[in-house]
């Protein structure tokens, strides 16, 4: 099956839109345009659009992280789409800036957004696509990870990300089509 709702997880408001924990935000604005709206009814922002010739919502909870379950879960019950059909993108520590990479189901690796979607969506077992932000150690950074995470990147690490972001959106439409091993083939030797 198809990819049919693509999520993009941050935090709402001016003082975190630039900050690391925003990856997913910064894939799915890339995607969107100028479509995204507010649903009320879902808490987040939203719009349907074409991908590959597939219709694919787009969403980005306006709850706050670990509260992100709550959009997802609204979304994915109104419009009947089952966990496999959901891609959510997010900020990974555990990749360096500048890697992306997509996998489906596994822990949520202590990202709370992950763990809402998690409980609210009663399974695992969704597509995550990892967009590398680094980890303050192996940055050498004396920094704890909640702090690190909602700080900007150094102005070494963004084009890094915006190139993992870049290189995620040439495979979205792949995704969108069921093609998930192709997707992961071209993302994960993507330089």
């Amino acid at each position: 099956m198809p990819i049919r709702l693509i999520v993009g997880l941050g935090n709402p408001g001016p003082e975190y839109e630039q900050t690391r924990h925003n990856a997913g935000f910064w894939l799915v604005d890339n995607l969107a345009g100028s479509a995204l709206a507010r649903e009320p009814k879902f808490n987040a922002l939203a719009a349907k659009i074409n991908i590959a010739g597939q219709p694919v919502w787009l969403l980005e909870p306006q709850t706050y992280m670990n509260r992100s379950g709550q959009s997802v879960g609204a979304i994915a019950g109104f419009y009947k789409i089952a966990p496999d059909d959901v891609l959510v993108v997010h900020d990974e520590l555990d990749l360096p800036p500048g890697a992306a990479k997509i996998k489906k189901g596994g822990s949520s690796g202590g990202h709370n957004g992950l763990k809402d979607i998690t409980a609210a969506l009663g399974t695992q077992d969704y597509w995550r696509l990892r967009i590398g932000i680094g980890h303050p150690r192996t940055l050498n950074l004396n920094q704890p990870v909640v702090d690190f995470v909602l700080h900007r990147p150094r102005k070494e690490e963004q084009p890094l990300i915006n190139d993992a972001i870049a290189n995620s959106l040439d495979v979205i439409p792949l995704m969108c089509e069921g093609k998930y091993e192709a997707a992961m083939m071209q993302l994960h030797t993507a330089k």
